[in-house]
């Protein structure tokens, strides 16, 4: 059986088994739940966007899916019933992301760490930035999105995590308490960073900076700033004419292309293959690096092993601290193993106390 394989002429005969059955019976029918997520919109009516591409295999391929077959989130049932014309819209609003709160914490930082009312007019210019942000496509937002309720009630979430507030926090997640932590340990940076995001928004540069398909902000990939600055840092390490006017600096001054790390040099490992490959790594950070063109020397080179392990937690190192903490870990690790040979030998001579051994 081929999931979401189905025709849009399945669909909709799982509506209309659905408009006869009624939704009660159409979702017990099936095993289905109500939807949580998303929703089908057809005709002006909505759907339980899951139970009907679930029920529409049957009429494609002999049996309808279970629920414990498939998801009815964006890569399974959202993306096929949007595949053959349908339209899907969001239930509820996502989770906000670390750019969202940074702009959030700042204002509530400005407004002397307490939280701000909706008829507040500063909330009010908030959610409109907010509904600008390319972070969250048009079909995962609802009527609600950001709006100035919402946004108020997340002042109060980020100005009771703070240390000093003495009452009961309201509902908030860890990402407000880290970027609260952020704030209150780099307030300078995280202040530049809201004013780069503002910025950037205002000028159009960063909805320029679309989600790449292999964006990655897991916790093996920090971005504290946010994913919008850090699009924009990855853009210009992904400039092949800056890259190649680096590598070719590097070259002609009498430099090899090996990483400013850890060495490594593909062409020496790979010959032919490696040859003239490094990765390029935007040393300037993210709340300095909006402020003027990209120089080559705010460029290094580097391989893609110590590029993960740069990006991979805050606060970045440079390549030469990196450096530093690949040669202090390798001289601990020979002092260990001397010291492991010498026990060895003196095991061998006889000469170290049995307790010992």
């Amino acid at each position: 059986m081929r999931r979401g394989a189905i025709t849009r002429g399945s669909v909709l005969k799982a509506l209309a088994e659905h408009d006869e059955l009624g939704r009660d019976v159409f979702l017990a029918r099936y095993g289905f739940g109500a939807a949580r997520s998303y929703a089908l919109v057809h005709e002006g009516q909505e759907y339980d966007s899951k139970a009907v591409a679930g029920v529409a295999h049957k009429w494609d391929q002999g049996r309808a899916l279970t629920p414990v077959e498939f998801s009815g989130g964006k890569d399974h049932a959202v993306a096929w019933l949007k595949r053959v014309g349908f339209q899907v819209k969001a239930i509820k609003n996502p989770d906000w992301a670390r750019d969202e709160i940074i702009l959030a914490c700042h204002l509530v930082m400005e407004n002397s760490w307490k939280g701000l009312d909706a008829q507040d007019s500063r909330v009010a210019e908030l959610s409109s930035l907010l509904q600008l942000l390319p972070i969250h496509p048009e079909t995962e937002r609802n009527e609600k999105f950001r709006n100035s309720n919402g946004v108020a009630r997340k002042t109060f979430d980020i100005a009771t995590r703070h240390p000093e507030y003495q009452g009961k926090p309201t509902n908030g997640g860890a990402l407000d308490v880290a970027v609260l932590h952020d704030f209150l340990s780099r307030p300078e940076e995280m202040t530049e960073a809201a004013r780069l995001i503002r910025q950037g928004i205002a000028t159009g540069e960063l909805q320029a900076f679309a989600p790449p398909e292999d964006e990655d902000f897991s916790d093996d990939y920090s971005a504290p700033e946010g994913r919008l600055l850090m699009r924009r840092h990855r853009a210009r390490e992904r400039n092949k004419a800056l890259r190649r006017k680096k590598v070719t600096s590097v070259l002609q001054s009498g430099g090899q292309l090996a990483c400013e790390a850890c060495g490594f040099n593909f062409e020496r490992v790979y010959g032919d293959r490696g040859a003239g490959y490094i990765e390029c790594h935007h040393v300037v950070p993210l709340h300095i690096a909006g402020e003027s063109r990209t120089k080559l020397s705010d460029l290094a080179l580097i391989c893609a092993n110590c590029h993960r392990m740069i990006h991979r937690r805050a606060p970045w190192p440079t390549p030469a601290e990196l450096r530093a903490t690949i040669e202090e870990h390798r001289a601990s690790l020979h002092t260990e193993s001397a010291a492991i040979a010498r026990q060895r030998n003196r095991i061998a001579e006889g000469s170290l106390p049995e307790d010992r051994r």
